[in-house]
């Protein structure tokens, strides 16, 4: 039973297109060969960033020859007298078949004109040929481009085509405006390890074959080979790794054949809060922090002067790679450490006017005056708790500066920052551990499965933060839908019942 090979190959895809055309033609290959009759034992997707590939074991060589009950006309409309109308030889003549072999049966809906149509399967191969352009064509995604002169649209251009059944060449061309893309076995190796073409013989040796050419298509192999190369080189330098899962997926999807490369940063940036150095590196550089050996609290996190990158060149320059991604993290950190230094030039709470250039809603006004509310709220909620003397000024003054370090140069470099600078520059400047605390934990929960407030400084002040954003917003009208929530007020309202439930 033949095995039929699809590969697409493209100019570099986008790291989150590949994981998402691997997740639609999960679904809508297996779905198509069902519709089409055509068994398989198995379907595997294969993506790198410069190819999207699927692999179908066991074809069929012709679809089964089946018998199909097909429904037409009401008998009213097809019989008048007892002789065939329009209607009925219309139907009869598009299911192709004679007048005679028509039946009356009964419906809930009355009597009906059916046919048993003796169906002939087709071959496989003709059937191929029509649904590998449907199965291009139905991919989804953000920001399809058109290239050449052409209508395609896809996230890069499309380079080559690679069809085979078994060994047979199904040919199937593309044509985009004058550009026409025409299949064969002639696939591309890794641009710089195997830069020359390779000539696919079989459809079953595709991922062998695209090896050999320094290319790993297989997803799950080459997260494998990532993560165990990250703690290999960790070890190397007395560290652990840390391997947030989206990057980890991320940089899967950026490279054909991976090589993991340790760097070093000057140690003078190490005095910056972890958070920061963290968040240049995994956010901005895609590159996998070092941590100490010893186990230490999240709080605590103690790193080693190095990162590790994944690259997608040749090992041997791997040295001259790193010194280049060495000189691109100095630039970022001294950036930060610049940001940090003169945000701590002045207290947290001489940012607070700066707030009133800042808008929240145009019909709200600005942050200053979300600010005011969330302190008022926050008072409310007080009382009703009748919460201590002591930790209600914590709470007030929490309330007051919890959102001060959106104007700090920190966080306006990186969003990702705010509540966690605030805390750390809380503390910097005198203010009780119980506000620099509520202050990040405000914030809280940023999502599902997040976290939740622990303090009851913290959980007043998201509460008041987050009762605010509701209340205000829905006051006006202004409803989430299913594809728009800007205000994420589903995640406010999910917050405020977890949190509520949990205290």
């Amino acid at each position: 039973m033949p095995t039929f090979l699809l590969e697409i190959g493209t100019e570099e895809l986008p790291a989150t297109f590949v994981s998402e055309a691997i997740s639609q033609w999960e679904k809508l290959i297996p779905t198509a060969l069902s519709e089409a009759f055509l068994t398989n034992d198995g379907v595997k997707i294969y993506a790198t960033p410069r190819r999207l590939a699927v692999v179908i074991n066991s074809l069929p060589t012709k679809q089964p020859d089946r018998e199909e009950e097909i429904k037409g006309p009401p008998a009213k409309a097809a019989f008048k007298d007892g002789k065939p109308t329009k209607a009925a030889e219309g139907f009869a003549k598009k299911q192709e078949i004679e007048l005679k072999d028509l039946e009356i049966r009964p419906t809930e809906k009355g009597d009906f004109v059916f046919v048993n149509k003796k169906i002939q399967g087709k071959q496989t191969a003709e059937i191929l040929i029509k649904l590998v352009p449907e199965w291009i064509n139905k991919l989804e995604g953000k920001r399809f481009m058109r290239w050449a002169d052409g209508d395609i649209k896809f996230p890069r251009p499309i380079r080559w085509l690679v069809t085979l059944l078994d060994g047979e060449i199904l040919p199937i061309n593309l044509e985009n405006g004058s550009e026409i893309i025409t299949s064969g076995r002639i696939s591309y190796g890794h641009r710089v390890l195997h830069p020359e073409y390779i000539e696919i013989e079989q459809a079953k040796d595709y991922a062998e074959v695209l090896r050999k050419a320094y290319i790993e298509v297989d997803f799950q192999q080459r997260k494998s080979q990532v993560e165990q190369q990250i703690q290999t080189v960790a070890k190397k330098v007395q560290g652990i790794a840390e391997v947030p899962t989206e990057l980890l997926a991320e940089v899967t999807n950026l490279v054909e054949w991976p090589t993991a490369v340790v760097g070093k940063i000057d140690e003078e940036f190490l005095i910056l809060p972890s958070e920061v150095t963290t968040t240049v590196m995994v956010t901005h550089q895609r590159y996998f922090p070092v941590l100490k050996s010893t186990k230490t609290p999240k709080s605590k996190v103690e790193l080693l002067p190095y990162f590790i990158t994944i690259s997608n060149g040749d090992p041997e320059k791997s040295e001259i790679i790193a010194k280049g991604n060495e000189r691109v993290i100095r630039a970022r950190l001294a950036d930060g450490q610049f940001f940090y230094k003169a945000d701590l030039a002045k207290p947290l709470e001489s940012y607070l006017p700066e707030l009133e250039a800042v808008t929240f809603q145009a019909k709200l006004g600005s942050v200053r005056k979300k600010v005011e509310r969330i302190v008022n709220i926050a008072k409310l909620i007080v009382e009703q708790l009748k919460i201590s003397q002591e930790e209600s000024k914590n709470i007030e003054r929490a309330a007051l500066l919890c959102k001060a370090d959106l104007v700090t140069q920190m966080v306006y470099e990186f969003p990702e920052l705010q509540g966690i600078m605030g805390e750390k520059y809380a503390r910097a400047c005198g203010e009780d551990e119980a506000v620099a605390t509520a202050i990040f934990e405000h914030y809280l929960p940023r999502g599902a499965g997040d976290i939740l407030p622990e303090s009851i400084s913290g959980q007043v002040v998201s509460l008041a933060d987050k009762l605010d954003t509701l209340v205000s917003i829905f006051g006006l009208g202004m409803l989430p839908t299913g594809s728009s929530d800007p205000f994420a007020l589903r995640r406010a309202a999910n917050a405020v019942v977890n949190i509520t439930w949990s205290a």
